[in-house]
């Protein structure tokens, strides 16, 4: 695995109340690429894709933001293209089985990344980013409201 430097500003859309700590990792003790307490922020190499990666959670009426920041890593993993890190997930892991997805952020962790860009399952023209070193994302600014 290649590790490389990456600085690039991302975008987080966060629950409003998160607007005071917009650097806190996802709430949920899992995800495409966390679990067993692992820190995990996910953000988005645009706002556009930032607003296509939270269509999943919309419709559950809470007010969100959109936060701009700034990524700032020594060592990055690089899996866009790969087209398994960005399959559906939930369906398996809501079967009890482990996600597939976890392979790969569990790899990238092992071999000391401090966060990995994948590409958007839905538009793979589209790359996020999940940090798992808190230290590495810096808030930029301004907050503003994310409209759905």
């Amino acid at each position: 695995m290649i590790l490389a430097p990456f600085s690039s500003p991302v975008w987080r859309i966060l629950a409003e109340d998160l607007a005071g700590t917009p650097g806190e990792p996802a709430r949920a003790p899992f995800g495409r690429f966390h679990h067993s307490g692992q820190f995990a922020a996910y953000a988005s190499l645009s706002a556009e894709g930032a607003a296509v990666a939270i269509r999943r959670y919309l419709g559950d009426g809470a007010s969100r933001i959109l936060v701009p920041m700034r990524l700032e890593a020594a060592r990055v993993a690089d899996r866009r293209g790969n087209r398994d890190a960005s399959v559906v997930w939930q369906d398996r892991h809501a079967r009890g089985e482990p996600s597939p997805t976890w392979a790969f952020s569990d790899e990238a962790r092992a071999n000391g990344a401090q966060a990995m860009l994948y590409s958007s399952r839905s538009r793979p023209d589209l790359s996020h980013v999940v940090v798992f070193e808190r230290d590495c994302l810096l808030f930029v600014g301004p907050i503003t409201a994310f409209e759905d």
